[in-house]
């Protein structure tokens, strides 16, 4: 859990003082991290009266192509610009190049928020 509220310090370096506690509100959660594997999917609850899916594994992809839509088996992750250690890592984030059995594709989603994968095919 991460406070997201303000700095203990101001700009010149001085302490605050805190006004109030922290709230349900300010809560911030650390990164998903959704690895390639067997299919593993959390439920996490959100302000109001929603849900949202994360997921921490899985290994396929909606994969499209010139209007065209296939679901894909995900093989690697070949390129991240979010952080380079992802791609050796295989943590696929919105942004990466992944190896999928339809070709290389770009994820399109947000697989730690939303707990699919879809992508969008790309020239090699």
């Amino acid at each position: 859990m991460q406070y997201q509220g303000r700095s203990k310090r101001t700009k010149t370096g001085a302490r605050t003082r805190p006004h109030s506690k922290k709230k349900k509100h300010e809560l911030g959660r650390s990164p998903t991290e959704t690895t390639v594997g067997e299919g593993r999917f959390r439920t996490v609850d959100v302000r109001g009266d929603g849900e949202k899916v994360r997921a921490l594994s899985t290994d396929v992809a909606n994969v499209t192509d010139a209007g065209e839509t296939e679901h894909a088996t995900i093989e690697d992750v070949v390129e991240n610009d979010a952080n380079p250690n992802y791609a050796r890592r295989n943590i696929i984030t919105k942004g990466a190049v992944i190896e999928t059995s339809a070709g290389r594709a770009r994820v399109t989603s947000r697989p730690g928020q939303d707990g699919q994968v879809n992508a969008v095919a790309v020239d090699e």
